[in-house]
């Protein structure tokens, strides 16, 4: 046979048409600098992979599901107490501008349980909800590296950048799964023990049940924003430690330490730059109009934390020394 016969389509000699220079397709595609290689770390589905890993790791530990039964279980024990105290009668007269503050709304929960989830988050916000991201946010690091796996993770390869976004969004995850845990255990049982309809605002004015229901979940919404600077800080404590239960203790000790600060009339010229300050603003979502000042500088403030702690957190992590 000759050498023309024997010649592929490109006109090389026992040259496979899929050969080149560079190797074959197969070997460009998982070559780890191509952009196409779905491993390769500059392709974005490589990120999400990353992502979609940390939230799920996240979600599904044991300390997560304890974490989120207590705080479902923060609205039944509320939704009892005042059903055994009332005996289901309607108290108060249905709403007003007494309704303002975060106590009062359990003065409405007997005329319509739909205000148990405003009453609800009222009561988990100022401890129990930022504790459980204070848990979270303080292991998200450090518990990587008391456990032996944040080095593994990083030559995965993830890089610490990616990583420590990766983390972040997971606690930003957690801290609106968990509020939405609190909002939907409060709506179930307000809806179960006592009668829901239309509801009166803070205002006085009245609005349908189903605009109630939009209103109850821009309020949870609101008080997930609300633990976005809280979370930033944690990330940084669980940056400066390689033990995961220091740094939760330090996380949750920050937390006390400041919400003492913020009840102390004397240090009122510090109170609107510590991050609980403006957590209590959610109740302006029931308002008719909603009030958006004190909501705007909780926000605000919010997004200043985690800009600051955010980048503390990405120094600290790209320079330390991983051991372990």
């Amino acid at each position: 046979m000759s050498q023309a016969e024997t010649a592929g389509p490109t006109g090389t000699t026992g040259q496979s048409p899929r050969t080149s220079p560079t190797g074959t397709t197969e070997q460009r595609l998982h070559n780890p600098g191509n952009p196409r290689n779905p491993r390769n770390p500059r392709n974005p589905l490589w990120t999400l992979g990353i992502l979609r890993s940390e939230i799920t790791t996240t979600l599904r530990r044991h300390r997560t599901y304890a974490l989120l039964a207590v705080l479902a279980a923060v609205p039944v024990l509320i939704g009892i107490a005042v059903r055994v105290e009332t005996g289901g009668g309607g108290s108060g007269s249905g709403g007003g501008p007494a309704g303002g503050g975060g106590p009062a709304f359990l003065t409405q929960v007997t005329n319509n349980g739909l205000f148990l989830v405003f009453a609800a988050l009222a009561a988990t916000l100022p401890v129990f909800l930022p504790m459980a991201v204070g848990v979270v946010a303080g292991d998200a690091i450090a518990g990587e590296a008391s456990g032996g796996t944040l080095r593994y993770l990083l030559v995965a390869p993830a890089g610490r950048t990616r990583l420590l976004l990766a983390k972040y969004a997971s606690v930003l995850t957690f801290c609106l799964v968990a509020t939405f845990v609190v909002a939907a255990s409060a709506l179930a049982v307000g809806a179960l023990l006592f009668p829901v309809g239309e509801v009166t605002t803070i205002s006085g004015t009245r609005i349908s049940f189903g605009e109630g229901l939009v209103r109850a979940a821009l309020t949870a919404a609101v008080v997930a924003a609300s633990l976005v600077g809280f979370a930033a800080l944690g990330l940084f404590v669980s940056t400066l430690t390689d033990s995961g239960i220091g740094a939760m203790a330090a996380t949750v000790g920050l937390l006390i330490t400041v919400q003492i600060l913020d009840s102390i009339p004397q240090l009122s010229g510090i109170h609107p730059y510590l991050f609980p300050h403006y957590w209590m603003s959610f109740a302006d979502v029931l308002r008719e109009p909603v009030h958006w000042e004190e909501l705007s500088k909780n926000f605000q403030l919010q997004g200043l934390y985690a800009a600051v702690f955010g980048s503390a957190a990405w120094a600290r992590f790209t320079a330390k020394d991983i051991t372990a």
